[in-house]
């Protein structure tokens, strides 16, 4: 069968600039919040009739960072299952798939046209800044919700791990980047950091306590302590 070519319709624009510290799954973060820059000539305000009775919607789009490359692979280690259980790659949502493809469903916000162009707002985001978005869909919660659906071994939600405290060199960076508050970076920080975003082996280095991740043009740098999490420092990103 030939291949069916994919030409993507806008790019998301999120806090996720690097892997590390993206919620596993979708609406987990709700201080996530993207943008879905319209490509032309899907950037037309038409298209979107309707949307606006809809709260949330799917995103169809393609792991592209480091996957496109990759292959598939039949099986694959879960986060959910401490990345030591193989499970087949269909009974998973990992990346590596026969095509990186990927669904998320998240709340939007009405669209929002700049000299950027136009927009799609959305919140509760697990997409890496620049994923390529390939279609979207109004979430239908008759169709979609499903009551009795069992979920394997992915049956409950994700519970926030420890409380996370902020130092005072971290509080000033986050007043430094955000001094009004639009990014809701303090909550954004908290909320990733307290579902705790280490690989699911980090229990078999007991040692390690100081990490950093990245969100927006920031390092976050933050260590685990007897209380919990503390945020050290929140830093402009340099690359190395």
């Amino acid at each position: 069968m030939a291949p069916f070519p994919f030409n993507p319709i806008g790019i998301i624009r999120s806090p996720f600039t690097d892997k590390f510290g993206i919620p596993r799954q979708p609406r987990l973060v709700d201080a996530a919040e993207a943008r879905l820059e319209l490509l032309a000539p899907y950037d037309q305000e038409a298209a979107f009739a309707g949307l606006e009775g809809f709260s949330h919607v799917w995103l169809i789009f393609v792991f592209h960072a480091d996957c496109l490359d990759a292959g598939w692979r039949p099986t694959v280690r879960p986060p959910r299952l401490g990345g030591r259980q193989k499970v087949g790659v269909f009974a998973s949502r990992a990346p590596y798939r026969p095509n990186p493809i990927g669904l998320s469903a998240v709340a939007h916000h009405g669209l929002e046209r700049t000299g950027d162009g136009l927009a799609l707002r959305l919140q509760g985001v697990d997409l890496l800044d620049g994923t390529p978005v390939l279609d979207i869909k109004p979430y239908v919660p008759y169709a979609d919700s499903i009551a009795e659906a069992s979920g394997g071994f992915a049956r409950a939600s994700p519970r926030m791990l420890w409380p996370v405290h902020f130092s005072d060199d971290a509080i000033a960076g986050i007043a430094a980047r955000d001094p009004h508050g639009r990014l809701r970076l303090r909550e954004l920080i908290e909320q990733v950091i307290a579902q705790d975003p280490r690989p699911g082996y980090m229990d078999r280095y007991p040692e390690r306590r100081r990490f950093a991740l990245q969100l927006y043009d920031c390092e976050i740098v933050w260590r685990i302590d007897d209380d919990g999490v503390e945020v050290c420092s929140v830093e402009p990103f340099r690359e190395p």
